[in-house]
């Protein structure tokens, strides 16, 4: 197999010990990083459209620090001033010290679980502790997370809503693709390169997915999944990489 050009969809890495360029190096690879999407916020009037006033509720959960942004941001543009008796739920420690950079940070009203697992459903049992609040869960305009459905099945009082989506990167340029391999890490990634090239077939192209809903996607796209991460044997994606070059005995130096 000729692989000569990658395609990650994802900034380049800070400084030079990414393990992408070991395997620049290892197989005599070129390596291009161009993010595939975008996060943009919600308008105000396309969050007005949801039909969700943040008035309404007495918490809100973060599962990232981009809807921490633009919920601080959607809430100045609507000159609405969060009260503070405001509760804050959050995925992770990292998320919710963020929130240091618009309210005065006290944790008594400030929650995260006490192990860093970045799901939310950790914050089920501190929120049914809280069960009297009304709560509100930041998301992206693409979220499928059934966390909402969770939290009512729990009798807890709650509503979802969009503060930021996700959008196409143009990295057609109009220039025809010449990749022979191409990373995935979302879904969104896979609706991108189609944009950006409505023609692709795949043919001889290797495509590598991070995530079993990124995976998924590559296969309902009608295209052949040939290299995938995590599992046992590759923990990382970049692990993947690698053993799928060698494998293939691909350009190897």
């Amino acid at each position: 197999m000729k692989i000569k050009k990658i395609l990650v969809s994802q900034p380049k890495p800070a400084g030079d010990k990414s393990p992408y360029f070991d395997i620049e190096k290892k197989y005599g690879v070129e390596i291009v990083f161009k993010p595939l999407i975008k996060v943009e916020g919600l308008s105000l009037q396309e969050f007005r459209a949801q039909r969700v006033e943040v008035k309404d509720f007495t918490a809100i959960v973060f599962t990232a620090r981009t809807a921490i942004d633009h919920f601080f941001r959607l809430c100045e543009e609507m000159r609405y001033t969060v009260p503070d008796t405001m509760k804050y739920f959050c995925v992770s420690e990292k998320i919710a010290s963020y929130l240091q950079k618009y309210i005065q940070y006290r944790k008594r009203k400030v929650f995260f679980p006490p192990v860093e697992t970045n799901k939310v459903e950790e914050l089920l049992p501190q929120i049914k502790r809280h069960a009297d609040e009304k709560y509100l869960v930041a998301v992206a305009d693409v979220n499928k997370d059934n966390f909402v459905s969770v939290l009512e099945e729990n009798k807890i009082t709650c509503a979802k809503a969009a503060f930021y989506k996700t959008v196409s990167n143009d990295i057609a340029e109009g220039k025809p693709f010449d990749y022979d391999m191409v990373v995935f890490f979302s879904p969104e990634g896979i609706n991108s390169l189609k944009k950006n090239y409505p023609d692709f077939e795949q043919g001889e192209v290797a495509i590598a997915a991070l995530g079993a809903k990124t995976a998924k996607a590559v296969e309902e796209a009608g295209w052949r999944l040939d290299v995938s991460a995590p599992n046992p044997q590759t923990p990382s994606i970049t692990a993947a990489i690698d053993l799928f070059l060698k494998e293939n005995k691909v350009n190897k130096k």
